[in-house]
């Protein structure tokens, strides 16, 4: 299928390694323009390539969002697609967790997302073209299943995604999420969880993953590409899951 994302102008945050990297590939794959950004250097610099440019930054700091976001449309141009995919895990249980935890959970998960939403809507709104937004929450933004910040940060994006959605098609703009289940990558917590105990593990995945098996960064990408081209005209505000049946919720 011909997505018809050739030379569009795509930015990924978190881009530098598992789920971004692969989204960052599939633009790539379509003829798009791709920049990452990531905090760390050397992994930024490992997953560049022609085609990719990267931009080091820290989505938690506003001073770097804005950075990156002007040195970023300085290079291209423009931008017509965002990805907000920078993302983590902290704390334990609720009792358990300090309330900077949950704080620095919504920074990284949810209001950085919001605020790099917002820089590249004031962008694409001066465009005939609109603009395409795509935030990467879970599908524990839905259910309990990841520790507590977690959740609550991706329920946050799941909410704001339906918000900012509605608000924006008015201008031609799209909003839409992801919300993934259980993806295996290298640099991936469930990795290292499979190695540690294996027997466990593919116990979890027969038990509560109906397709019997982790998801692939690719499936995730592939879902993102179709949600950023104009195949996707209607879906509007939408979080899809993409989870091979885990989710427990039925919306």
């Amino acid at each position: 299928m011909n997505l018809d994302l050739e030379d569009k102008v795509v930015l990924v945050t978190g881009g530098s390694k598992g789920i971004g990297q692969g989204i960052a590939l599939a633009f790539l794959e379509e003829g798009a323009k791709v920049g990452i950004v990531g905090r760390n250097l050397a992994d930024l610099k490992a997953a560049q390539k022609e085609g990719i440019k990267i931009f080091q930054g820290d989505v938690t700091i506003a001073e770097d969002r804005e950075r990156v976001m002007e040195e970023f449309v300085t290079n291209f141009g423009t931008i017509d697609v965002l990805v907000n995919n920078a993302g983590g895990s902290n704390g334990s249980s609720v009792m358990e967790t300090s309330i900077e935890q949950f704080e620095e959970a919504m920074h990284l998960n949810f209001l950085s997302a919001v605020d790099l939403s917002k820089k590249a809507a004031a962008i694409m709104s001066g465009k005939s073209d609109g603009g395409a937004i795509i935030n990467i929450s879970s599908i524990f933004g839905r259910e309990s299943g990841g520790k507590p910040t977690y959740n609550a940060s991706k329920a946050a994006m799941i909410s704001f995604t339906k918000s900012f959605g509605d608000e924006m098609i008015k201008k031609g703009i799209r909003v839409n999420g992801v919300a993934p289940g259980s993806i295996l990558h290298e640099t991936g917590n469930w990795k290292k969880r499979l190695e540690q105990d294996p027997v466990k593990i593919n116990s979890f995945v027969e038990e509560h993953i109906s397709a019997g098996r982790f998801g692939t960064v690719e499936e995730v990408a592939n879902v993102v590409v179709f949600l950023a081209s104009k195949k996707a005209s209607w879906v509007v505000g939408s979080t899809l899951n993409v989870d091979g049946g885990q989710s427990y919720s039925n919306f």
